[in-house]
């Protein structure tokens, strides 16, 4: 009798350490879950913040500005385009060996 109270009283700390055991991990799944929330949070906050910098990186007024003042460019004009045409290749026909 006195050996089976002892296997069972072994039993229930046996169950107690492993149910503090499960409610530990419970807890720093849970505090870990929410840290991860947070950096998710603050990368997409860090994502808008650079989505908004592209756009105004690329808006076409300052693309605009830095090729005129940085690298001198100006606008294009009719007075100051220079056409360049092919020169005419003559075509031969594979057939009668006649070029056109």
């Amino acid at each position: 009798m006195g050996r089976a109270v002892f296997i069972m009283a072994m039993l229930v700390m046996l169950s107690a350490i492993s149910l503090v055991t499960a409610r530990y991990q419970s807890r720093h799944l849970y505090i870990q879950n929410e840290q991860l929330l947070s950096q998710a949070r603050e990368l997409t906050v860090q994502w808008r913040h650079l989505q908004l910098e592209r756009a105004e990186l690329a808006r076409n007024a300052r693309v605009d500005q830095i090729a005129r003042e940085t690298l001198s460019m100006v606008p294009i004009l009719p007075g100051n385009t220079l056409y360049m045409s092919e020169p005419q290749v003559p075509v031969m026909s594979s057939h009668s060996g006649v070029s056109r």
